[in-house]
């Protein structure tokens, strides 16, 4: 079995990112996030620029300490009770002694300290908070759009952009930012400080600085393509988990355990050594900067000692160069990690981006109207394509009238176009041609939530919610009491099986709904509609896996919950809907036989009468 990649239009997203004014656009939309916080994040920032120049200050008085022990003279005017002094020519701060200047030096790393935590503080309160935030909104527009979005999307994927993206999002704005400003920070101040101290030293400094700018894009960009292919090949394997997981009963089945192991093993082994071929670039791009890094120190120390032996300037110039100089390259270092890891907040803030500007279903700030419907439904010369499947036409002209009240049945091979018109009556697509009216009403002028409100689905495979049996039925309306919720369970004939259980409605069903049996899941999906209390029913091959038993409990629970409803049933068993007002026979997406059971039964070579008599045969 082929490994499938899991998200195709990721990586042609990823192919494309790069920083440019579209790209920084996507990630400015995001950081929109933060602007509730940004009180915050100034706060943040002006810690930062302090924690970063008094940072500067240590390498300045780390000179003055050795020059000191030195003995050099300090020809310096005192200021009494200052720790600091004031030459003629310039601002030059000097401590008095050794003692002074160790004083100072821990007291600039006490401070340096206060305001790293305070950064760190501020900065994780706007990221905690404005990934939130983020989290929240992408929820939310996900549960509001429409099914066609999901038809072209995996779960997977969906729950990537939700976790991953959104974790990479958070890493930007709680470290990645801060340590982008801190850099820049480092590097303008620190630089400005060389020049103003030792210009001929800082512009000899500098001839080393494109050699590391060049490489660092070079290897950089090796090293980022590198990373992508492993997370492509983890993604693989990723998907080969997931896949298997929520298939583990037809795994074990057919009995491919082993199958799926050494599967599993040979995308990881893929994963493994990518990911040291990308090691190994790394660690050639690592050692390289430092032996550029510290050649250059080399060269530095070497000019330098040249300068000392002139007189141009001291030992404890020299090495506060030094130590300004590793601060300074370490600072053009780290830039080229920030500006790998600013391109994957980009394409992680592009994918988020594309979701939270898709349009849903409906605006979730406006208040919707509560109404009730009569149940007179219409469809209309219905044509009907699915996006996903433009080149097929499922629906072709139906036309059905449905009177208040009236209790009709879909009939037809798989396939024929009976659970499309389902999903065409809950308005989870648009039609391509025709009309479906509500009381003489298009279902599209109706506000969306209003519509769904008096509409209820009891579907053949019944999803339930890994919550409890009561959390289950009361989704069919959570402001409902306990004794509403156990009266709906009553005439669903659920509330035996449930008061069976020793904990009752607050027994937890598992992922699924899977601790229940077949007929168990409908009934509690019949409670669920009954609680709902819809004015139009529609039961989707409710019966069609049940055993006899379960069967009857069910079909006389439908029985109840049909009451004075416009019903529409799709069925297989066709002895389910003798019962029936009406039955529409469909073939091909169109309407082929319609009318009661007797008289689609007496229709010689009639497509329902074949049907019924294939089905005895089979019984």
């Amino acid at each position: 079995m082929a490994t499938r990649k899991r998200y195709d239009y990721d990586d042609e997203i990823d192919k494309k990112v790069k920083v440019n004014k579209s790209t920084i656009k996507h990630l400015l939309g995001i950081y929109k996030f933060i602007l509730p916080y940004r009180g915050f994040f100034i706060a943040g920032m002006v810690c930062l620029v302090f924690s970063s120049a008094i940072t500067l200050a240590f390498p300045f008085f780390t000179g003055q300490l050795i020059d000191t022990s030195l003995g050099k003279p300090l020809d310096t005017g005192i200021i009494i009770g200052e720790v600091f002094e004031i030459e003629r020519d310039k601002y030059d701060f000097l401590a008095r002694d050794i003692n002074m200047i160790a004083l100072v030096l821990i007291l600039i790393l006490i401070i340096q300290s206060v305001f790293s935590f305070l950064r760190v503080f501020f900065f994780a309160r706007v990221s905690e908070m404005g990934i939130a935030d983020i989290r929240k909104a992408l929820y939310q527009k996900l549960i509001t759009l429409p099914i066609s979005f999901y038809d072209s999307r995996r779960t997977g994927e969906l729950m990537s952009r939700l976790t991953a993206d959104v974790s990479l999002l958070q890493d930007t704005f709680s470290i990645t930012l801060a340590e982008f400003f801190r850099q820049i920070c480092i590097f303008i101040i620190g630089l400005s400080i060389l020049f103003w101290e030792t210009p001929k030293l800082t512009l000899f400094m500098l001839g080393t600085i494109p050699i590391l700018v060049i490489s660092g894009l070079i290897f950089g960009k090796y090293i980022r393509q590198m990373s992508k292919k492993t997370q492509d090949e983890m993604a693989n394997a990723n998907t080969i988990v997931e896949e298997t997981l929520q298939a583990i009963h037809v795994v074990k089945a057919f009995t491919n355990e082993f199958f799926e192991i050494n599967r599993y093993r040979h995308t990881l082994d893929k994963v493994v050594n990518t990911a040291l071929k990308t090691a190994s670039y790394r660690g050639v791009f690592v050692s390289f900067i430092i032996l550029a890094i510290f050649g250059g120190i080399v060269g530095v120390l070497w000019y330098g000692t040249g300068l000392v032996e002139k007189g141009e300037i001291t030992i404890g110039d020299l090495t506060a160069f030094v130590i300004y100089t590793m601060f300074i390259g370490g600072s053009i270092g780290g830039l080229g990690d920030i500006y790998s890891q600013m391109q994957r907040a980009i394409g992680a803030s592009e994918r988020v981006k594309e979701i939270l500007d898709k349009e849903s279903e409906f605006d979730f700030m406006i208040m919707q109207p509560q109404m009730r419907f009569k149940g007179n439904i219409a469809l209309e010369n219905v044509h009907f394509t699915y996006p996903t499947r433009q080149d097929m036409e499922i629906l072709k002209g139906i036309n059905i009238s449905i009177k208040a009240g009236e209790k009709i049945a879909l009939v037809g091979h798989s396939g024929a176009g009976k659970s499309t018109i389902i999903q065409l009556l809950l308005r989870f697509y648009q039609l391509d041609k025709g009309s479906i009216s509500i009381d003489g009403k298009n279902i599209q002028d109706y506000p969306l939530l209003t519509y769904r409100d008096n509409v209820s689905v009891v579907p053949q495979d019944v999803m339930l919610f890994g919550g409890t049996i009561k959390e289950n039925i009361a989704y069919g309306n959570p402001e409902a009491t306990d004794k509403e919720i156990m009266e709906s369970a009553r005439k669903a004939n659920a509330f035996n099986f449930i008061d069976s259980f020793p904990e009752k409605f607050e027994t937890v069903v598992g992922e699924r709904g899977i601790k229940l049996s077949g007929g168990q899941r409908q009934r509690i999906a019949i409670a669920r509609a009954i609680l709902k209390n819809p004015s139009i029913l529609i039961l989707d091959e409710a019966t069609s896996s049940l055993d006899a038993e379960s069967e009857q409990l069910v079909q006389e629970a439908l029985e109840e919950l049909m009451k004075n409803r416009t019903s529409i049933i799709i069925a297989h068993r066709l002895a389910t809907i003798r019962k029936v007002d009406r039955i529409y026979v469909i073939e091909n997406g169109k309407i082929v036989e319609e009318g009661t059971h007797e008289a689609l039964t007496n229709i010689d070579k009639g497509l329902y009468s074949n049907l019924i008599k294939l089905q005895m045969l089979d019984g």
